[in-house]
C-alpha cells in the first residue's frame, strides 16, 4: 500500500520561521505551500518550490484567508465570489512560482477557516471546484471524508485524496473538534504512534469520547504548528514504514 504523508509549509514569513521547513521536507511526501494570505510571502514560497523539487516532494497550494494575526482560523464574511477570488489568486501566484522553478503544482489543500466555509456550504463548494477546473483541471484536491469539499470535487471531475489528521482529534460524526477544546490539538509523540498504528492496521480511528471512527484515507496530515511537528512527523513515517507500506505523494495516489 502507498500512503502520502503531508505538511502544511513555508507559513511563516520574511524572517519569521514556524517551524524547520527544510527538515519537514525531508520527511513528507508532499507539501502544502502557504500562498502568501494566512502566512508565507514569495521568498519563502519560492523556498519552499525548491526545497520540495530537490526532495522529491509534490507540491501543493494551501491557501487561506487574508488574515495573518489570525493565522487565517478566524471566519470572515467575505462574499462567496470574493472567497473564489482569494483563492485563485493564491493557487496562481503559487503556480507561477513553480513554473519558474522548473516545477508544478499538482494539489490543493484548503487552509482553516476558508476550508471551514467551503465545506458548509455546497454551493460555495461548487463554486470554488469550478474555479480550480477552469485553472487547472489536473489538481488533486485534499478533503476530509464524506465532506461537502469531497462532493462538490467529484461533481466536478476532480480528483480528490482523503486526508487523515494525526494531530486532531475527532468527534463521533467524524467532525474535527474545535481547537480550543481540550485534547482537540495531539501532541504526545505516543499518542500519535497509537493513532497511526491504528489507522494503517484497522482504518479506524479513535474518537475524543473513545468511540470508534471509519476513516477512509490515505493521506495523513501533520500539522508544522503542532508543538514538536518534526518529531511528530518523523514519528508518522516510522509508523507508515513497519506497517510495510510506502510513502508516495499525493498526485500518485489521487481517485
Amino acid at each position: 500500500m502507498k500512503i502520502d504523508l503531508n505538511s502544511d509549509m513555508g507559513e511563516g514569513f520574511g524572517p519569521y520561521r514556524l517551524c524547520d521547513d527544510e527538515a519537514m521536507m525531508k520527511v513528507v511526501s508532499s507539501a502544502n505551500i502557504a500562498c502568501g494570505f494566512h502566512g508565507g510571502d514569495p521568498d519563502t514560497m519560492a523556498r519552499m518550490v525548491r526545497l520540495a523539487k530537490a526532495n522529491g516532494v509534490g507540491i501543493g497550494a494551501h491557501p487561506g484567508l487574508p488574515d495573518r494575526l489570525g493565522f487565517g482560523r478566524r471566519e470572515m464574511p467575505f462574499q462567496p465570489d470574493e472567497l473564489r477570488q482569494q483563492m485563485l489568486y493564491q493557487l496562481g501566484a503559487l503556480k507561477a512560482i513553480a513554473a519558474s522553478e522548473g516545477a508544478a503544482v499538482g494539489h490543493i489543500s484548503f487552509h482553516a477557516a476558508m476550508g471551514n466555509m467551503v465545506n458548509r456550504d455546497p454551493v460555495l463548494a461548487d463554486l470554488m471546484m469550478d474555479a480550480i477546473v477552469a485553472v487547472d483541471a489536473g489538481l488533486v484536491v485534499f478533503v476530509t471524508p464524506d465532506s461537502e469539499i469531497e462532493r462538490a470535487a467529484k461533481r466536478a471531475r476532480l480528483k480528490t485524496l482523503a486526508l487523515f489528521l494525526a494531530d486532531r482529534a475527532y468527534d463521533a460524526e467524524g467532525r474535527l473538534v474545535a481547537r480550543g477544546l481540550t485534547g482537540a490539538v495531539i501532541k504526545d509523540e505516543n499518542a500519535v504512534r497509537a493513532r497511526v498504528r491504528r489507522f494503517l492496521h484497522d482504518g479506524t480511528v479513535e474518537t475524543i469520547d473513545g468511540g470508534s471512527l471509519a476513516m477512509p484515507a490515505r493521506s495523513i496530515l501533520v500539522h508544522s504548528d503542532t508543538p514538536g511537528s518534526l518529531e511528530l512527523a518523523r514519528t508518522v513515517r516510522s509508523e507508515i514504514e513497519a506497517s510495510g507500506a510506502t510513502l508516495a505523494p499525493a498526485a500518485a495516489l489521487a481517485l
